[in-house]
């Protein structure tokens, strides 16, 4: 590869082409193919090399903290759970629906997992997701109260194509984090779609959030264009199973 061309390939940002070239020039001696043959082989490979590195950049922004997948859930040991519903679900009709889906179930049986497997296959199709346990949640919506920065915030989590919130359970939350969580499930409404895994029944929500009205309609704005999904089976946990 000359400098010219090395230099050109910089400027264009172009990182793939300069790693294969000089392979392709001597499989192009051989095979001798058209020049437009040519130039998109050199074109795919940095098609294919930009598309990982978006993907990695995603992948590094919705900070899941292990990439569970789909294909390696263990269906067979969860009877609880409908495979034929989560591969529906994965086909991703629910991002530009702005549907919401709702894990519940105890610990152990496979709601994060398939979380997650949902979140990167969206991932891997271009749409940007935020994984964030409920109880970190929560106490960075206390923490935006002491610098102002609540809207700054409420702005970055509306952003995400998909919101995933974590183990949402019982919490000790004080009446401003439960009005700022409404304030965001509201402003996701209709708009975006919000992933939730939780042990906690819709009915037990009152007790946690506290406000009857404001979880009445909170409730009414989750459910309205809801999957919830209730997982009554056997702990993956379990050393036994």
């Amino acid at each position: 590869m000359t400098d010219d061309i090395d230099q050109l390939c910089r400027s264009l940002r172009l990182r793939r082409i300069p790693e294969v070239l000089d392979r392709e020039l001597r499989l192009a001696e051989k095979q001798a193919p058209s020049y437009e043959a040519f130039l998109a082989r050199l074109l795919r490979e940095e098609h294919h090399e930009q598309a990982d590195r978006r993907l990695q950049y995603r992948i590094r922004q919705a900070r899941l903290p292990e990439q569970w997948t789909l294909e390696s859930f263990p269906f067979e040991k969860q009877p609880g759970v409908n495979a034929t519903q989560i591969r529906q679900l994965a086909e991703l009709d629910f991002v530009p629906r702005a549907e919401n889906i709702v894990f519940i179930g105890e610990t152990g049986r496979g709601k994060t997992g398939l979380a997650t497997g949902i979140v990167v296959k969206a991932l891997e199709n271009g749409y940007r997701a935020r994984f964030i346990k409920a109880q970190d949640l929560f106490d960075e919506m206390y923490a935006s109260l002491a610098d102002r920065s609540t809207r700054r915030f409420l702005n970055h989590l509306v952003r995400f194509d998909v919101l995933y919130v974590d183990e949402l359970s019982y919490l000790n939350l004080k009446p401003e984090q439960s009005n700022i969580f409404f304030r965001l499930m509201d402003e996701r409404y209709a708009r975006k779609p919000t992933i939730i895994t939780t042990n906690l029944e819709f009915e037990l929500w009152y007790k946690l959030l506290g406000n009857k009205d404001m979880v009445d309609a909170l409730l009414s704005r989750l459910r309205h264009r809801c999957h919830t999904i209730r997982i009554d089976g056997p702990s993956l946990r379990d050393p036994t199973g």
